[in-house]
C-alpha cells in the first residue's frame, strides 16, 4: 500500500507542473527566479546522487522532476520575477555554503535536514514574492503538491521522524505557499472593494 502511496505522490509532483507552466506560457504565472534555480540544482544533485549510487526505476520521479524544476528555471529567466535582489543573493549564498557542508557530511539525517534547508530557502523566497504578488502564481500547481507531501507522509508507513521530515516538509512548505496566495488575493479584492478603481 505504502509503495502505491508512493507512486501518487509522485504523481501528483508531477502533474503539479501543468498548471505552472500554463500560467507561464498565457503570461499569468512569474516564477521567482532564485527559487526555481535551486530548485533545479537539489534535484540535479539528488537525480545524480543516485544514479551513482546505482538506482534504476526510482530515478524516474526525481529526474522528472529536476526536469520540470529546470523547465520553470529556464522559461524564469524571460518571464521570471527575482533573482537579483538582495535577498535573492543572501539566499544564494547560502545555498552555496549549505551545498559545501552537504558534501561533506558524513551523517544521514544531518544531509537531510541540510537539504530541507536548502529547499525552504527557495520557498521563503517564492513566498516573500508571492506576498508582493499574490496574482503571479497559481495555486492549483501549490495545492497539487501539498497534496503530494500530504500522500507521502502516509507513504511512509511507520513513525519514523527522518523518513517523515522530507514529507513534512513538503506539506507545510506548499501550505504557507497557499495561504500567501490566498490571503494576498484577498487583500486585493478588499482593496478592489474599497476603491473600485483600483487596478
Amino acid at each position: 500500500m505504502t509503495q502505491y502511496l508512493g507512486y501518487v505522490s509522485g504523481i501528483l509532483i508531477i502533474l503539479s507542473f501543468v498548471p505552472y507552466l500554463r500560467g507561464i506560457f498565457r503570461k499569468e504565472t512569474r516564477p521567482e527566479r532564485a527559487s526555481w534555480l535551486i530548485w533545479s540544482l537539489l534535484g540535479g544533485i539528488a537525480t545524480f546522487t543516485q544514479l551513482a549510487k546505482g538506482a534504476s526505476h526510482s530515478l524516474w520521479l526525481p529526474a522528472l522532476q529536476t526536469i520540470g524544476d529546470l523547465a520553470i528555471f529556464l522559461l524564469a529567466i524571460k518571464y521570471g520575477m527575482g533573482g537579483l535582489l538582495k535577498r535573492d543573493k543572501i539566499a544564494l549564498a547560502a545555498v552555496g555554503l549549505s551545498l559545501i557542508l552537504w558534501y561533506f557530511t558524513q551523517e544521514a539525517a544531518v544531509a537531510l535536514f541540510i537539504v530541507i534547508f536548502i529547499d525552504a530557502v527557495g520557498a521563503v523566497l517564492t513566498i516573500l514574492k508571492t506576498h508582493e504578488h499574490p496574482t503571479t502564481e497559481p495555486m492549483s500547481s501549490w495545492v497539487l503538491t501539498c497534496l503530494a507531501g500530504f500522500v507521502g507522509i502516509f507513504a511512509v508507513g511507520e513513525f519514523d521522524a527522518i523518513l517523515l521530515a522530507f514529507p513534512v516538509y513538503i506539506f507545510v512548505a506548499n501550505l504557507a505557499i497557499i495561504a500567501t496566495i490566498f490571503f494576498g488575493l484577498r487583500r486585493i479584492r478588499r482593496t478592489q472593494t474599497a476603491d473600485p478603481g483600483t487596478i
